[in-house]
């Protein structure tokens, strides 16, 4: 019960706080979109509705567009590719030709969100897209999320095919962020994710307080969490209980350890704090 309401709170704390940071992020210069492979482009000229329509970024990276032919697109911004078309059909196509590009079908560059989130998967890169606008956009996590986020960005040369895990050769670990200290610094803690990034959120850790303590259980592990704190998330010792021979129960090496501990001990993911009676 201790567990899954302070998930509870949790899972509302995130959702609350990724408001707060969008909302409080400051305005940023605008990152245009670089076209890549896939990307469906909307072309309009002006009263020539023959040469407008949508058209495909092809595997050679260009579109092909009626009277001019094919146009390279891959890795370029709408406004660069905008003026190449309207200077071509000017020269000689069509007299004073008024060009609008924009993006049909964002498929080309993307981010990917794994783990203790509501709505798991890609996420379309369609511009400047920061940590946590890519966690809004699949919902909140999960009441089973633990305190950290991070974000893995693929080897170089590694095709966006799908989610990179810390483990594959030549990732990156490009970040590592506490969601208390996302929460304490705000939009400073944000970043620019890039196409092939991919964040993971992790299931949280729990550890364990057993014996005399008025709520034992299981609570969500933080970051350098002492024996004393985790009492406290157990509503302190009870009437009978003592914090002169507390111990830890570890597994080391697959094998349960007994150690002897003390309130300002910490703690690691696992570990299950024995709190004694005390002698009368």
């Amino acid at each position: 019960m201790a567990l899954r309401a302070r998930q509870a709170r949790v899972g509302l704390g995130i959702g609350a706080l990724l408001l707060f940071v969008l909302a409080a992020a400051p305005a940023r210069a605008s990152q245009p979109y670089l076209v890549g492979l896939g990307d469906v482009l909307k072309v309009v000229v002006w009263a020539q509705p023959e040469l407008s329509g949508e058209f495909t970024v092809e595997a050679g990276g260009t579109i092909a567009l009626p009277l001019i032919g094919a146009v390279k697109a891959t890795g370029r911004p709408l406004d660069a590719i905008e003026r190449d078309i309207r200077d071509r059909l000017a020269d000689g196509y069509v007299v004073n030709p008024q060009v609008s590009l924009s993006v049909a079908q964002y498929k080309s560059q993307r981010v990917f969100v794994i783990g203790e989130v509501k709505l798991p998967g890609v996420v379309p890169l369609t511009g400047a897209l920061t940590l946590v606008e890519a966690l809004t956009r699949v919902g909140s996590l999960t009441e089973m999320a633990g305190g950290d986020l991070v974000v893995i960005r693929p080897p170089e040369g590694r095709p966006v095919n799908g989610p990179v895990l810390p483990a594959e050769p030549g990732a990156r670990e490009l970040l590592r962020v506490d969601v208390r200290l996302l929460q304490a610094k705000g939009p400073t803690s944000n970043i620019v994710l890039q196409d092939g990034d991919t964040v993971v959120v992790p299931r949280a850790e729990v550890v364990y307080v057993i014996g005399q303590v008025n709520t034992p259980g299981a609570f969500t592990y933080e970051r350098d969490m002492s024996i004393l704190q985790v009492i406290s998330k157990a509503n302190g010792v009870n009437s009978v209980g003592t914090t002169r021979r507390l111990k830890i129960l570890r597994i080391v090496a697959g094998k349960r350890t007994e150690l002897k501990a003390s309130l300002g001990d910490k703690l690691q993911p696992g570990d299950t704090v024995v709190v004694a009676s005390r002698w009368f």
